[in-house]
């Protein structure tokens, strides 16, 4: 059972989020905060899987919460993932490097929605990859990419490769189907590459990726 909370300052929001994830066998939503505060300590009380965050949130924005979730022993299962919409594009990729692990758009569709929150708590991949790449992009774009990070030397030619996919936005299925090997490959692959770098999901590995320099936006389409 995939555990979920809900961080929205706005009823009908979590109301509307609510009844569709508990329309599914597989979900449970276990508790709702209607500010950042009380989604922090919601979390390390019920210890969800997956919390969906909205961006702006009274008492603690939603970029605060995040942060304290992601670095706190006590709610490393969590996965964060952002509520956001485009008109609230500049807060996707502070987001993801306060460790959120992907975000959805606040009018997705319901099946979308669904299928994110699993994605989420697998940890397998980020969410919506055709925009994820297009925003994260974009806001890569805008800062200046140091040098290549020390510990990038130790990954081998073919991790190197596998977390430019990564970067890309590409699922582990996708990564496989691109260099021709098996989807258990691809995975393990992808796990080492995590390992090595201390990353604690893909969405981290996104955020070396640009600022080292090892990629840059458009790069691969």
């Amino acid at each position: 059972m995939i555990r979920v909370l809900l961080a929205d300052d706005q009823t009908l929001v979590r109301a509307g989020f609510r009844s569709i994830l508990e329309g599914e066998d597989d979900i449970d939503v276990v508790a709702e905060a209607g500010d950042g505060a009380a989604a922090v300590d919601l979390t390390a009380r019920h210890r969800p899987d997956v919390v969906l965050m909205d961006v702006r949130m009274p008492v603690m924005d939603g970029l605060e919460a995040t942060q304290r979730i992601v670095s706190d022993p006590r709610m490393t299962a969590a996965r964060v993932v952002i509520l956001t919409t485009f008109e609230l594009d500049d807060y996707v990729y502070g987001a993801i490097r306060a460790g959120a692990s992907g975000f959805l758009l606040k009018d997705t569709e319901p099946a979308d929605l669904v299928h994110g929150v699993r994605v989420a708590a697998r940890g397998d991949a980020l969410l919506a990859p055709s925009v994820t790449r297009r925003l994260i992009a974009e806001m890569a774009a805008r800062i200046a990419a140091p040098p290549p990070a020390a510990e990038l030397d130790a990954l081998t030619d073919r991790e190197r490769e596998v977390m430019e996919l990564v970067a890309a936005g590409l699922s582990n299925e996708e990564i496989a189907a691109r260099l021709v090997v098996s989807h258990a490959t691809a995975k393990t692959h992808v796990s080492r590459v995590l390992t090595k770098l201390g990353a604690r999901d893909r969405a981290q590995l996104v955020v070396i990726a640009y600022e080292s320099g090892m990629v840059r936006p458009g790069w691969l389409t």
